[in-house]
């Protein structure tokens, strides 16, 4: 592999968003996809792209602040060292919490997990990771014996099935679904199984839409039918495996025939049949799943029964055969290397290993070691709610907005004597509540390792300079130490000092036990450690750059168990905590968008990510459009159990099963007004892993009923702001030029007198129509453009406003420009329509027409247009496109 170093160029590091783990080549203004790195060779999504757009922020954090004013950061080390020494003295270390987040690199990670465990001494240090991929970690440990991802990205390349359950890659894992695209070869299937058609399904030779909740009934129904169809690896259950019979007398059961399997997965019994055969004919098959599996209430025994398969049928770490775990974010695996979560200790040992705790204890020199599992998340916000959690420290995530029933965790957080933040960013749902906030570089300004879902560590190296008052989250932790009086522990001054402990510890005391061991790694001099190549555990060997990696786990049959043996684990179909009923008659999935990353923090700073989708909505079967009252397009409000609502704009969608909406969860109340997907989820959790159930909800819908829709819009630099809490509805989108705000009302309002509270000053244009709820003006100085408020009585008489946007761009604006202000756009100006492809900011007008001019294919638009030339996120909407297209044609 050539040498990927920084250069005079740019900086070879990794991207901050999913668990894929690709390479990027950084520069201040401008990023590519690094083609020597093993994970995306050179691909990059729609978000990595446009990542140089996001590295800077009016709303950076650049000092720190306790009490909500500025102070040095002195002062702000002692107010944390001392809170957590007053809160130790006096209501035991178990008092104090520790809340991290899988966008810390292992480096952050470590000292944290060391320091609150193994000198603090409480145990209860968990992660946002916990929402994602915990019931995998889970289901690892009962069937492997550690929490190891047998196979590499090139198994799902190279698998002649590839079963996709509960993941729609090509819009959370975008890289990946290229790669597996552009593997594509005659014979090869691809299964998706998931309640929704999506970008993902579009691909498809087979999709399974099955009853959410179903997973766990329709993977034992396979397991049954392989064995009854003689399908399964004898030989090698008889001398790899323990616990077959069990497994399938209870999958019997469960799952006896397929009709029982169709009827309760809603399923075709062909289709299930298909399916089942062609996993029994296809001896490469990897089945990747992802949060349609893991987020449940029995998400851990929805992944141990497709793990039972695959040991069943002896698919376990072979080229093009495995079950693959997707995980959600960039080093969701470097935190479980390293401890992060609160059932377990570090290098992937646990509480319950036997010697664990004084192993850790003695390498750490640590006497207050804590001595057993802390809180979950879910429980962990409980018991700050309660008060027995008194200071709680969070890292680099927004709880506030990603935990269930977000309104319970606001009010644990404003209950929390002492709530520490680290984030690089000053305004989040989470920032609002604590007592000191801690402000920590950003991605760019940091520097370290992540490990990716396929076991690969690679250098995240730092491009940008670090502002004057920001800190590494590795400093603030060692700092806050030394003040706590451990400096003889945290004597770091450089993150290589904590990676080489961090690779030490994974091999000691471990006589090949554990899979996990990167001790090869923990000589590297600091030069070694900057031109570190992306590397895969486990590692053997211990000459810099000539490690012997490992692709693919578990190919001689032999696990880490106390025998040596898998294990095959009984699971029976646990169904959803909640149900619908006839007051929330709808289940209500939650899940990420194509082009936005968790609680946008960072995708909201980049306009064109936010041109796919610009508002929050609620994707509706038709036929529930029509029972519910509603207008797509227009504004309605899912309410759940726990009486918040979401409100966003209806988008029908046959895509959806009647009686399911999905809603998206990255709105937050920076950017809406009442748009928090967790608060329709309830604190439900999977029993094993603790992991929320996040993509099972109930909610009844109702439509809001609005007098006016209107789009104020305001340059994208100015020191005019907009107070919208006393609206009905609002939400922020940035565009390229403009900062604009969707509007909503249920009562008359007096338009002039309400612009004349935001510009303070009468309008340079005017145009109004009180009998038809029209209002529009314009405020200019000399011929530049100040602001545009654009009042209509509903959504669909809302002009197309990319004209706008550009007239903000001008310093001088042309009179036909002016004229054109409140017509919203000139006559000869093209309007693009919805964004169907970010990286080139292609609008369905704009292919609609190519495709009329008789640009026929996916490749015939992208000569013309560009579109889905580039990430390729796009192709399922461009093909959706040509096939109404087609549908439209006269016969």
């Amino acid at each position: 592999m050539k040498n990927r170093r920084t250069t005079p160029e740019s900086t070879a590091t990794t991207c901050p968003y999913c668990g894929v783990g690709c390479g990027v080549l950084a520069k201040p203004d401008a990023v590519q996809g690094d083609v020597g790195h093993p994970a995306n060779n050179g691909r990059l999504c729609v978000k990595g792209s446009a990542l140089h757009e996001t590295v800077t922020g009016h709303d950076r954090l650049l000092a720190p602040r306790v009490a909500g004013h500025n102070v040095e950061w002195s002062e702000a080390i002692d107010r944390v060292a001392e809170a957590i020494r007053v809160s130790v003295r006096d209501h035991g270390p178990e008092s104090v919490a520790f809340y991290l987040s899988g966008q810390l690199l292992t480096e952050d990670y470590y000292i944290a997990n060391k320091l609150a465990k193994g000198f603090i001494g409480t145990p209860h240090v968990d992660t946002n990771s916990r929402l994602c991929m915990s019931s995998a970690v889970a289901a690892h440990k009962r069937a492997f014996g550690e929490d190891c991802v047998p196979g590499c990205y090139e198994d799902l390349e190279l698998a002649d099935l590839l079963v996709l359950a509960g993941s729609n890659a090509a819009w959370t894992h975008p890289v990946l679904y290229q790669r597996i695209k552009a593997s594509h070869r005659s014979g090869r299937k691809v299964v998706a199984i998931d309640p929704r058609q999506t970008a993902t399904t579009e691909m498809a030779d087979l999709h399974l839409q099955l009853r959410p909740g179903t997973d766990t009934l329709l993977f034992n129904g396979l397991l049954v039918w392989l064995n009854d169809h003689g399908a399964l690896a004898t030989q090698y259950l008889e001398q790899h495996c323990n616990g077959f019979e069990e497994t399938l007398s209870v999958a019997r059961a469960c799952a006896p025939s397929i009709l029982a399997v169709a009827r309760g997965c809603d399923l075709r019994a062909v289709d299930v049949e298909r399916f089942y055969r062609w996993f029994a004919e296809t001896d490469r098959t990897v089945t990747a799943f992802s949060q349609g599996i893991n987020q449940s209430v029995a998400g851990t025994d929805k992944a141990n029964a497709i793990i039972n398969c695959h040991l069943a049928t002896g698919r376990v770490g072979r080229p093009g055969a495995g079950p693959f775990s997707l995980t959600g974010q960039p080093n969701a695996m470097g935190g479980r290397e390293v401890g992060g979560l609160a059932n377990t200790l570090a290098a992937h040992m646990d509480y319950d290993t036997p010697g664990a705790v004084q192993r850790v204890a003695d390498f750490w020199h640590s006497e207050k070691l804590a001595a057993g599992p802390g809180y979950k998340a879910v429980d962990l916000f409980e018991a700050v709610h309660r008060g027995d959690i008194r200071v709680l420290w969070v890292m680099g995530t927004n709880p506030a907005v990603s935990l269930p029933d977000s309104t319970r965790v606001r009010e644990a957080l404003a209950r929390c004597e002492t709530l520490i933040v680290s984030d690089c960013v000053a305004q989040t749902d989470t920032t609002a509540y604590a007592d000191i906030l801690l402000p920590a570089a950003g991605w760019g300004e940091k520097d370290g390792t992540v490990t990716n879902s396929e076991r690969c560590i690679s250098r995240q190296r730092r491009f940008l300079p670090v502002p004057e008052g920001v800190r590494p989250d590795w400093r603030i932790i060692r700092d806050v130490a030394q003040a706590l009086g451990y400096g003889h522990a945290f004597d770091y001054q450089e993150p290589a000092e904590i990676f080489r402990e961090h690779a030490a510890l994974s091999g000691y005391g471990n006589g090949g036990e554990r899979v996990f061991d990167i001790s090869a790694l923990a000589k590297l001099s600091p030069a070694e450690y900057d031109r570190l190549q992306p590397v895969q555990w486990p590692l053997t060997g211990g000459n810099p750059g000539a490690w012997l990696q490992t692709r693919r786990l578990f190919s001689d049959g032999r696990f880490p168990t106390p025998d040596g043996r898998a294990r095959l684990v009984p699971v029976s179909n646990l169904p959803p905590g909640q149900q619908p009923d006839a007051r929330y008659p709808l289940i209500v999935n939650t899940g990420r968008i194509r082009d936005q990353w968790h609680t946008m923090t960072r995708t909201a700073r980049a306009p064109r990510l936010f041109a796919h989708r610009s508002e929050p909505f609620i994707e509706v079967h038709p036929k529930d459009i029509a029972t519910f009252g509603l207008i797509e397009g227009a504004l309605a409000t899912l309410t759940g159990p726990t009486r918040k609502g979401f409100t966003g704009r209806v988008r029908a969608s046959a895509a959806q099963r009647p009686g399911e909406v999905f809603v998206p969860i990255h709105w937050n109340r920076q950017f809406a007004s009442s748009a928090l997907a967790s608060n329709l989820i309830a604190p439900i959790v999977d029993p094993i892993s603790g992991q929320p159930e996040a993509k099972f909800g109930v909610a009844t819908l109702r439509p809001l009923i609005t007098r006016w829709q209107a789009r104020l819009m305001l340059p994208a630099a100015g020191g005019t702001t907009l107070d919208a809490t006393s609206l009905d509805y609002w939400s922020h989108q940035a565009l390229p030029h403009s900062r604009s705000w969707w509007l909503a009302g249920r009562r008359s309002m007096d338009w002039r007198e309400w612009a004349q509270q935001v510009f303070a000053r009468e309008p340079e244009l005017v145009m109004q129509d009180g009998a038809r709820c029209r209002f529009r003006a314009a405020w200019l100085t000399g011929n530049r453009l100040d602001g545009v408020l654009l009042v209509e009585p509903c959504v669909q008489s809302m002009p197309d406003l990319g004209w706008l946007d550009d007239c903000f761009g001008s310093e001088n604006l042309t009179p036909e420009q002016r004229r054109s202000l409140l017509a919203a756009g000139s006559i000869d100006a093209e309007p693009t329509g919805p964004l169907v492809c970010s990286c080139f900011q292609v609008g369905e007008r704009q292919i609609n027409q190519a495709i009329e001019d008789g640009a026929a294919s996916v490749e015939a638009l992208g000569q013309r247009l560009q579109c889905g030339s580039n990430c390729g996120s796009c192709i399922p909407e461009i093909r959706g496109l040509l096939a109404k297209s087609a549908d439209r044609e006269p016969a």
